[in-house]
């Protein structure tokens, strides 16, 4: 249960009623990711265990074809983090900023294009 739910709200943003400002959980410092955190430290966990296994295998002079097929897998594992990060981002952080409007929306989307075009050139 959400401290939101918890509170009798299911949205995502209150209104304050002595300034009539929206307050979203971005602004109570709740990012996106932070209902699936256990599971997102459990990926990168797996994911810096499958790094140290190229260590090993360059160090234990593992066949350069089979090093290159874990490095793929390992890169792989690291975009599909970095996309449902991505899509938690645009949920939650963007979301919450479209709530509130303003010159917010726009700087939220400009900086999630700017992530989409950094994960685009990896």
């Amino acid at each position: 249960m959400t401290t939101t739910e918890a509170a009798g709200t299911t949205d995502a943003a209150a209104t304050d009623p002595v300034t009539e400002t929206v307050v979203t959980d971005h602004d109570r410092g709740i990012h996106g990711y932070h209902h699936q955190k256990a599971e997102h430290l459990k990926r990168l966990r797996r994911i810096e265990g499958q790094i140290r296994g190229l260590q090993r295998m360059v160090d234990e002079d593992v066949y350069c074809i089979d090093i290159l097929t874990q490095v793929s897998a390992s890169t792989k594992a690291l975009q599909s983090f970095a996309l449902q990060l991505l899509e938690e981002h645009l949920r939650h952080c963007v979301a919450d900023a479209a709530v509130k409007g303003g010159e917010e929306v726009d700087a939220k989307v400009e900086e999630a294009t700017k992530a989409i075009a950094r994960l685009l050139r990896t």
